[in-house]
Order: structure tokens, then sequence, then C-alpha cells
């Protein structure tokens, strides 16, 4: 797979990826126009999103509505010793209706432990970054 990054002014960094534009930008207290999520909001919103569907592909193989089911991500934040913070943990709570089916509380949890972004944190791969002559 390769992902293109572009620079299409200011300070928007743009992603392409078939075809498709993921779409980045800075708040404006770091330069930004605040137009779109930065780099790490999106990555942020990729540990969610990726649980989501393996929880909507579960209700769906079930035939169990999904509209009323919806995910909260909390992050939580340490400091080191040196006082700068650093994010120490993501909680995701997964909301059901009332009417949600009791006994598949636990499936949820372990679907969504499926997501294939907090795998790769789990077990980060090696990064290699060069600088190439065109």
């Amino acid at each position: 797979m390769e992902i293109k990054i572009s620079f299409p002014g200011g300070k928007k960094v743009n992603a392409e990826i078939n075809g498709m534009v993921i779409k980045t930008d800075q708040p404006v207290k770091y330069g930004g126009e605040g137009s779109a999520p930065s780099p790490f909001e999106h990555f942020l919103a990729s540990v969610g999103t990726c649980a989501g569907i393996f929880i909507l592909g579960f209700c769906t193989e079930r035939k169990i509505p999904a509209e009323n089911i919806s995910l909260v991500e909390r992050l939580e934040y340490g400091r080191r010793e040196d006082g700068k913070p650093f994010l120490e943990k993501i909680v995701l709570e997964i909301l059901v209706p009332p009417d949600f089916p009791e006994k598949y509380y636990n499936a949820l949890i372990k679907v969504a432990d499926q997501c294939a972004v907090k795998k790769a944190i789990m077990n980060p791969p090696e990064f290699e970054v060069k600088t190439v002559v065109q």
C-alpha cells in the first residue's frame, strides 16, 4: 500500500489513499486555519472508528440494530518527570440502549479489541524515514 502526502498550503497536510483524500490542518493556535482535524486527531479517531466497524459488523451479523449504539473515546493524560504531558490511556466506552441483549455485553468488548489500529499500537511497527531525490 502507498499513501501519498501533499502540502496544499498553510499548515495543511493531506494524505491520498486509493483516490480518496484525508485532509488535515493545525488548530488556529498553532498557525493553522482549524479547517480539518490535526493528524494526531485523525490518529485518535482511527482507534474509535476501527473498534466501531467491528461492533457494527457484530451487530449486523446478529440482526441487532446499531443506530442506537455509540462509542465514546476518552483520553487520559499523564505527566512525565520533566512535566510534559503524554497520552497515558485510551478508554473506549460502548454505549448500548436498554433493550440491547445483556448476553452480548462482553462479546462487544472482545469484538472491539479486534481493532487493527489498537493491535498496531500494541505491537508497533519499525519506522524507516529516508530522503529520496526524484
